[in-house]
């Protein structure tokens, strides 16, 4: 536990950060889930799916919480799994 007042400031915040981040992970996951889904078996509203899911990954790549060729590299498989 810090004893200094800025590091204990610290502490909360990237606590406070580290949820936030969680949750838009959480999120993504979900939706890139459903995407894949609905490709798969090959639903009518597949195509509303990927470009829910391709948005939240370039949402979470603006916002910091996932690196850019990481997102890059989520959406070509998403895309890829659609093309297939």
């Amino acid at each position: 536990m810090p004893n200094i007042k800025s590091q204990k400031d610290r502490v909360r915040q990237a606590a406070k950060e580290a949820s936030h981040n969680k949750a838009i992970k959480t999120n993504l996951k979900t939706v890139v889930k459903k995407a894949e889904a609905a490709v798969s078996s090959g639903a009518a509203d597949a195509d509303k799916a990927v470009v829910a899911a391709v948005a939240a990954i370039d949402k979470a790549a603006g916002k910091g919480v996932l690196h850019k060729n990481t997102a890059a590299r989520r959406v070509s498989r998403v895309m890829r799994a659609k093309k297939a």
